[in-house]
């Protein structure tokens, strides 16, 4: 492999976490009143901070998004967190990193503690070296942020940048990386889209979990 370390993000490249979302979306924005809500916004939360997505997409203020995302905890720690599959291939695709000796640390703007329990109810933590989420305060919700805690745990520094890569579904992956001089590779099962990721630079796109394998190999046109 190019890269000894690679960081997955979590809603939408490893797990499909959709479902789960979006209801815990539509809770809070019926606890404002806010019935039916375009299921194509709902989509949208997944992946993005919730505070600036209630902010862009409904014009929350600050303390209204913070009281949305109070709301969608309600739901989503009662049920919506397993709302939620891994996706085909993935399990297979963390086993063959690990095999070829790759160390992997999730980077998620997904509060931390919430992403811990999705690994273990899936099985798949013993796959991974360390976890970096947000914290239910709010804070470290910048997916630059996290990847920096994350490189931090691994023991990246500017010296060997070159052996490290992001990979996520979303443009916030992809800036989030890049702010830090690694590379990022693109997921076209998630909830981003191929223009999407094309156009925040990413390094490589894979239509399936599999072929993250084969970019991570320099193979082929790196997925493109």
């Amino acid at each position: 492999m190019k890269y000894q370390v690679v960081l997955f993000d979590l809603d939408g490249t490893v797990t499909d976490s959709g479902p789960g979302i979006m209801n815990s979306v539509q809770y809070a924005l019926g606890r404002f009143g806010i019935e039916n809500p375009d299921r194509a916004v709902l989509r949208r939360f997944v992946g993005p901070p919730l505070n600036d997505s209630f902010e862009r997409f409904y014009g929350f203020s600050p303390e209204e998004a913070a009281k949305a995302v109070q709301y969608y905890r309600e739901y989503y720690s009662a049920g919506g967190i397993f709302e939620n599959t891994v996706y085909d291939g993935m399990e297979e695709t963390l086993r063959r990193l690990k095999e070829a000796g790759c160390r992997i640390y999730l980077a998620t703007s997904k509060p931390q503690v919430f992403s811990e329990q999705i690994l273990d109810h899936f099985g798949l933590t013993p796959f991974f070296d360390g976890i970096v989420g947000s914290f239910l305060d709010g804070t470290r919700v910048n997916k630059a942020e996290v990847v920096e805690e994350a490189l931090r745990q691994a023991g990246i520094t500017d010296e060997n940048l070159s052996s490290a890569v992001m990979v996520g579904d979303r443009e916030y992956d992809i800036i989030g990386a890049h702010k830090h001089g690694i590379a990022a590779i693109g997921v076209l099962f998630g909830y981003g889209s191929r223009e999407e990721l094309e156009k925040a630079g990413a390094d490589g796109i894979a239509a399936a979990p599999e072929d993250i394998l084969r970019i991570l190999r320099q193979e082929g046109e790196h997925g493109k």
